[in-house]
Parts: structure tokens; sequence; C-alpha cells
């Protein structure tokens, strides 16, 4: 299996990239693609880490060598949040290095399940899909929105408020990977209940996680870590079904399936070629339905954004 990550040696990709190198099956191929002259030597630095995982690294304006028979492509590539940014605020910047990227994926290796972790999400994953359309390219069940950041914060925060064992806890998050069309389905986290109180305060503390890490940094960034983390998570469990382990499920924001929107994030069974199935939520409570309510007119404005982009 090989797995480009392009944005290597940003924050993102240099956690995700040495997640990679050290969890990947031995005999994988590890490419690395950044703008920044020091990719190589991100490359050079991980290579010394003893993996069976090779570790290749590309710098310049040119991604294609990175991209040559890449089976996943993960992008992680642009501009950080800041204090007072929302992620509709990274739009300029982020879609047209997101536009520029895809085409040459769609160029060099148009057949590999691509993962778009660049921010806003919401609106990057149709710029994709765009591209790849007018590249005559598109395959619905190779692209993917990574949300998986969210999963994880639920795991951990409601682990730590229940004292819930963390090997026994699923946080369902469904909708979108941006403040209120993020919506962690609280009814249905196992072994825990909530009050009213509660699942407001939860559900706020989970959509709000990435300002929370933002203002921590004071200016020096937005989350890298914990996204690598969650990036390396997702991609190990495409690596898992593209490979032929069977009932692997992962929440992620894709195109078809839902009801709601073009593009929405819930449970997904990936296979051999990604998507295999979009699977369905399971039933909300009165909260949940009332927040998706809410939400969907922002998301499917965030999708509007992303396809008006590109056209």
């Amino acid at each position: 299996m090989k797995v480009a990550v392009l944005g290597a040696a940003g924050g993102i990709g240099q956690a995700l990239a040495l997640l990679l190198k050290t969890t990947l099956p031995a005999g994988s191929a590890l490419s690395l693609y950044d703008i920044a002259p020091v990719t190589p030597g991100v490359a050079a630095d991980l290579s010394h880490i003893p993996t069976g995982v090779s570790v290749v690294g590309f710098g310049g304006e040119d991604p294609t060598a990175a991209l040559e028979g890449a089976d996943i492509v993960l992008i992680s590539a642009g501009v950080a949040r800041k204090p007072g940014m929302d992620r509709a605020d990274l739009f300029n910047v982020n879609a047209g290095i997101v536009k520029n990227l895809i085409e040459k994926v769609a160029a060099t290796c148009p057949t590999a399940c691509i993962g778009i972790i660049t921010n806003p999400v919401n609106t990057t994953v149709p710029i994709a899909a765009e591209v790849l359309k007018k590249a005559g390219v598109y395959d619905k069940k190779k692209l993917f929105g990574i949300t998986t950041l969210d999963v994880i914060r639920g795991e951990t925060f409601i682990s730590e408020a229940k004292g819930i064992d963390l090997a026994d806890i699923k946080v369902p998050v469904i909708g979108g990977h941006s403040g209120v069309t993020i919506l962690p389905l609280l009814s249905q986290v196992v072994g825990a209940s909530f009050t009213d109180e509660e699942v407001e305060k939860m559900t706020h503390r989970i959509q709000n996680a990435g300002t929370e890490v933002v203002e921590a940094k004071a200016g020096g960034g937005s989350a890298t870590l914990s996204m690598g983390q969650a990036a390396c998570r997702f991609a190990l469990s495409l690596v898992d079904a593209l490979s032929g382990k069977a009932d692997v499920i992962e929440y992620t924001y894709v195109d078809g399936g839902s009801e709601h929107a073009q593009f929405f994030a819930q449970p997904v069974l990936l296979g051999k070629n990604g998507v295999e199935k979009v699977l369905p939520y399971g039933e909300l409570s009165a909260f949940e339905q009332n927040a998706m309510d809410k939400m969907l007119d922002t998301l499917k404005g965030d999708i509007k954004l992303g396809v008006e982009f590109v056209k």
C-alpha cells in the first residue's frame, strides 16, 4: 500500500507522517509532499525510525512525483486557524490549494482513495468532487472528508466526564465538520446517560473543541497533533478495508446516501473499493433532531460555496 501525504511539512502533516511510519503494515510506502523545501528532510528524519515502512519526500511546486502509484492520498495542506477565525475564514486560501492539488491527483493517480483534512472540510470536499468531475475521474466511493477528530474528541470528553473506559466507548458524530454542523449523537452512547444540561454542554464542547485548542495555543496554531492521530486512525481503517478486512466502519463526510445534503458525515462500511455502503445513523433524540434541523442550512451553504468556487 502506498500512502501519499500532501502538506507533509506542516503541523498536521508531520504528526500524521510520524504516526503512519510507525503504524502502517510492513512493506508499505509513505510518500511525503509539501511546497516547503524542508520536506525531503522530514522524510530523511522519519526514515531513521526502524519500521518496515519506506519513506520518500518531495518539495517544490509540483506534487506529481509524490503521487505516482498512490493508493491513498491524504491532504492536509493549507493555512491553520488563528484566534478569532472560524473555518469559513480559511476558505479563500485553502480552497485554491485543495483545487490545485486535486487537479494533480486527478492527472496522476485518479483511482486513489482521497482523504481531505484541509479545512473548511464542509467546503473543500465538494471542491475536490467538482474538480474530479471536470477531469472525468470522479468516484464518490473514494472521496472522504476526514471528520474522525470530532469522534475522538467525543470519546475523550465523555470518557473523562463519565468514567467510562476508552476501550468501551463509541461516539457517533454526524453532519459536517464545523461548529453547529458537528452533531454528536449522545443519545446513542452505550453505557452513559446525560441530563438535558449535560447534553447541551457536551455537544457545545465537541462542536467548539477546535476553538479550545486555537485559544490555548495563543496564536501559535490550531489542532495538529490530535488531527494527525485522527487522520491516521481513519487512514489505517482505509488500509485495512482496501486490503480485504471485513466489517470496517468509520464515520466520514461523503457524497451520497443522505436525505439531508449532498455531502454528509455518517457511518460507512469501507471495502476494497472505498465506500461499500452508507449506513443509517439511527434514531435521534428530540434535542438532536432540533440541532439537525437548525444546522442543515449552514451545511448546505458550505457545500454550495465549494461547488460554485470550481464552477
